[in-house]
């Protein structure tokens, strides 16, 4: 009898265990979707207005420009990748996981010869709001070493896995020297292998300054690259990396770009 009746106390504090989990996941997602965000155009044209002047050949005041990003380990679909977006000079940003990073240098140095950014994705992609501080500094030392080590250039942004970031998160990466940078468009190819739907949805979503997310090691996601980048070509884009989205003005540590 006394088992019955501690059944449904049980219960209850079972239920209330699980709301108040799912209570606090929810907050923290709200918490980081209300953080402080810069916008990369509008951080350019305020350099533009104080003086500045974009380094290099693109002048995105001007120019009609949009930052092609991808996330994820370097593996051997990024060869391919980056032969089409050579063909359409289209200068782009890799966010790189570190933890495979030693299998694959010929394609880390690649990147990086071919004139693309490079950016730290940290060491095994975890919920960095989830993670202690020393764990964050650890997930992105780790991989700014790696990549360092293998191009003899160190990383200046990073972006942390699922876009999950927090005043942690930011303090860390201030401390390390990276911004942040998230994204306006992402096609979830990690969701489909449809080659027609991921460019679908980056065509519907792209604007001018806007930053696209796509992981290239996702089967669908490279043969759905000649369909956007034409048909962005041929919309008048110029294509950028993130830090020339941005020049004249330059990254903040810790900051986060969107």
């Amino acid at each position: 009898m006394n088992v019955l009746k501690k059944r449904p106390r049980l219960l209850i504090f079972l239920a209330l265990a699980v709301v108040a989990a799912v209570t606090v996941g929810v907050v923290m997602v709200i918490r980081a979707s209300e953080m402080e965000t810069l916008s990369p155009g509008e951080e350019r044209d305020r350099a533009v207005g104080a003086g500045g002047k974009p380094e290099g050949q693109v002048d995105c005041q001007k120019a009609k420009c949009i930052a092609l990003t991808f996330d994820g380990n370097p593996g051997k679909p990024t060869d391919r990748l980056m032969d089409l977006l050579d063909q359409y000079e289209a200068p782009s940003t890799f966010f790189l996981e570190g933890r495979r990073i030693h299998k694959y240098p010929d394609v880390v140095r690649r990147i990086s010869k071919d004139g693309h950014e490079i950016g730290n994705h940290t060491w095994t992609h975890p919920r960095l709001t989830d993670a202690s501080d020393d764990e964050i500094r650890d997930e992105l030392g780790r991989t700014e070493r790696a990549i360092t080590k293998i191009t003899g250039t160190r990383s200046t942004l990073m972006r942390p896995p699922q876009g999950r970031t927090d005043d942690r998160v930011s303090k860390v990466s201030k401390e390390l020297g990276m911004a942040q940078v998230l994204w306006t468009v992402t096609a979830k190819d990690y969701e489909t292998d449809d080659s027609a739907l991921i460019a679908e949805r980056v065509l519907d979503g792209a604007g001018r300054d806007g930053i696209i997310l796509l992981h290239p090691l996702h089967k669908g996601t490279v043969p759905a690259m000649p369909a956007i980048l034409k048909k962005l070509r041929a919309e008048g884009y110029t294509f950028v990396t993130v830090s020339q989205l941005l020049s004249p003005a330059k990254t903040e540590p810790g900051k986060i770009y969107k």
